[in-house]
């Protein structure tokens, strides 16, 4: 849904799994901000160079061009403060700075639509997203389909093997998955640490 008001800020979160359409949704409300002559920045964080350095790309290859930032302190740096509307992608990537930062270009009359992953790889909430959410004026959930039996998808499953939180990647990396489908995994450091709790309490 889009948002209609006047002079007010506000923040808009899209959020959801790979491959449900998050940065496409993005592209679609910043493009439209365009058509009504407003100014327009957006951001992406550097680490995710997958299929450019310096454009947001959806995974059906839509695109827009942006500034690349280390994280979120980086966009009040590059703001031009006539700027009317923000768009940030994979704020997922952006750490929990973010939160301050939409907050504040939000208190200063700018809209500013985010996107990002609102789970992480064991199903967990992913900062910053869950504070956003709590902030937000507007929420779109978005879902994929299941690669596994075709039902609506709120989960990202990784199928490479990796234990880090933040692996950046696509199609080959990740599919999504729907709730009965999902298998979050365990990562070993915990399995380790159980397995080591569990034979303290025996002795």
């Amino acid at each position: 849904m889009d948002i209609v008001t006047g002079t007010i800020g506000w923040i808009e979160v899209i959020c959801g799994p790979m491959f449900s359409g998050k940065s496409e949704e993005l592209i679609r409300r910043l493009r439209r901000a365009g058509i009504a002559r407003k100014r327009v920045q957006v951001f992406k964080p550097e680490i995710d160079a997958r299929y450019s350095a310096d454009h947001i790309v959806s995974h059906g290859d839509l695109r827009m061009k942006s500034e690349v930032v280390k994280d979120a302190s980086g966009i009040l740096d590059r703001m031009d403060w006539r700027t009317e509307v923000v768009g940030v992608d994979e704020a997922n990537f952006m750490g929990e700075g973010l939160i301050d930062v939409a907050a504040r270009l939000a208190d200063s009359g700018k809209q500013v639509i985010i996107a990002g992953l609102d789970t992480d790889f064991m199903g967990r909430p992913f900062p910053p997203i869950p504070d956003l959410l709590a902030l937000a004026e507007s929420i779109t959930k978005m879902l994929a389909i299941c690669m596994q039996c075709g039902n609506p998808a709120k989960h990202t499953q990784r199928i490479a093997g990796s234990e880090d939180l933040i692996v950046v990647g696509a199609a080959g990396l990740y599919e999504a998955r729907c709730r009965r489908c999902f298998e979050p995994g365990i990562p070993k450091q915990e399995v380790m640490e159980f397995v080591r709790t569990r034979r303290e309490a025996k002795t």
